[in-house]
């Protein structure tokens, strides 16, 4: 038997129009999950869906805004994940001696309170169905050591990784495993040509594998962390870094 199938689990992933959430879709789809892809942007979901079913797989679209209460309570209703990958997030970059109100507060909005949010509202719907599962946060390595201009974004992440051990500890008594995931640098069409830069090369070369991470490399903490795999998991934030965090200082 392998224990990192998912099939007859419904999944939810935020953020799943694009970018590392629409790759988790597939990652959980193509283990058998029937999947729930959830953003703002629906046309890009729907397009998402589209490929997932022409590859023979499960998944539907669901419009979720995670900083708007009722959009999230929409997205919940009379349906129960055994899943959730709390992936959606922002970033505002530049010095925190300028750093506006507005700017701050939408990085918390969306990568803290957006993360309460849904792991709530996943966590009363998994209890009300009489079933428990397991919530994936995706925290990042900023969460656990910093750089210089993300002020809001490290402090968001780094409140996802207590956050994280703080639900795990209230939820394990209904059977949520709540874990989160800290993904190093990973290339993405948005940072490649920053990575290109002498800049970017720079940065590279302090990772102790020296190279950046691939989306499939997450796939692997991603299915242990969800599955049954890590039935006996749960608080823990898990670094996929290359390293990157026992870096020498």
């Amino acid at each position: 038997m392998d224990i990192f199938r998912l099939d007859g689990k419904r999944a939810l992933v935020t953020g799943a129009s694009g970018g590392l959430g629409l790759h988790f879709a597939w990652v959980l789809a193509r283990q058998g999950a029937d999947v729930r892809l959830a953003a703002r942007r629906m046309a890009e979901l729907e397009q998402a869906v589209d490929a997932i079913r022409g590859a023979g797989l499960k998944a539907e679209a669901v419009a979720l805004d995670v900083t708007d209460p009722a959009s999230v309570e929409a997205a919940f209703a009379g349906w129960a994940p055994g899943i959730v990958v709390n992936n959606a997030g922002i970033a505002r970059s530049g010095a925190a001696l300028t750093l506006d109100d507005a700017d701050w507060q939408a990085v918390v909005d969306t990568n803290l309170t957006g993360v309460f949010r849904i792991a709530q509202a996943a966590a009363r719907a998994m209890k009300g169905a009489g079933h428990g599962g397991a919530i994936v946060n995706i925290a990042s390595i900023l969460g656990h050591r910093v750089a210089g201009g993300v002020a809001a974004y490290a402090a968001a992440k780094a409140g996802v990784v207590q956050l994280t051990a703080a639900l795990a500890l209230e939820w394990a008594r209904h059977g949520i495993r709540v874990n989160a995931l800290s993904p190093g640098y990973i290339e993405t069409d948005i940072n490649r040509d920053f990575f290109a830069t002498e800049a970017g090369e720079a940065l590279i070369r302090r990772i102790p594998q020296r190279r950046l991470g691939h989306p499939q490399d997450l796939d692997g903490a991603l299915l242990l962390l969800a599955s049954d795999a890590g039935r006996y998991i749960t608080g823990v934030s898990l670094p996929v870094d290359g390293g990157h965090l026992i870096s020498s200082l």
